[in-house]
């Protein structure tokens, strides 16, 4: 949803800074490779990108941050094997969504088709038991839904009291120098990478390079 506020700074800045800054430290991994693509729509600034960031580790990230977009959505995917986390800031909540480590590739494939016969059944059952009455009374089988307590609090005012109190205890706050200056980085390499993408789309004449 646009709104007429920072307009001085293209979307990245403004944005999705956020995301690469928590993205940084769950990676926890030097970045490899950046793809990132960007244009202006209602300002002279990129409105929208979108950016593939490759960590060294073999994590992919996929950022898409929008001044456009007809409702506010603030979310936060992650993949890994066996298990889904979503994690939604406007709502502050939180989503894991885990395959049944008794349900194994087999079996999962087999349930994902439709086609659960006896074999697999009794495959399933050595190994639990009670999997074979989940798996007849699941609208989801063989897949675990949790949804953790989250203690809610207003983003700006968290940040606040963080930095006061790490100037009262001298401790080191919960987001560090350093990780904002990481993020800062990142912004900046995804900036040119999407000014040398306009470039060579052949967009230079509608593309407003932020720097």
């Amino acid at each position: 949803m646009f709104t007429p506020r920072s307009l001085d700074v293209d979307v990245v800045l403004d944005l999705m800074i956020h995301d690469l800054d928590i993205v940084l430290t769950m990676a926890n991994s030097p970045v490899r490779e950046v793809r990132a693509v960007g244009l202006p729509i209602l300002s002279p600034k990129v409105d929208i990108a979108n950016v593939r960031v490759e960590f060294e580790s073999g994590c992919v990230a996929n950022f898409t941050a929008s001044r456009v977009s007809t409702e506010r959505v603030r979310k936060l995917r992650f993949f890994q094997p066996r298990s889904y986390v979503s994690i939604d800031y406007a709502r502050q909540d939180l989503l894991v969504i885990r395959l049944d480590p008794s349900i194994t590739p087999e079996i999962a494939a087999a349930i994902a088709s439709g086609r659960v016969d006896p074999a697999i059944m009794a495959q399933l059952a050595a190994v639990n038991p009670s999997g074979v009455a989940a798996l007849a009374a699941s609208p989801n089988p063989g897949l675990s839904f949790l949804k953790p307590s989250v203690t809610p609090g207003e983003p700006l005012r968290l940040e606040i009291q963080s930095f006061l109190e790490s100037v009262r205890t001298r401790r080191e706050p919960l987001v560090t120098a350093r990780q904002g200056r990481n993020a800062l980085a990142l912004a900046l390499e995804i900036q040119s990478t999407m000014v040398a993408h306009a470039h060579r789309a052949g967009l230079q004449d509608f593309f407003a390079p932020t720097a």
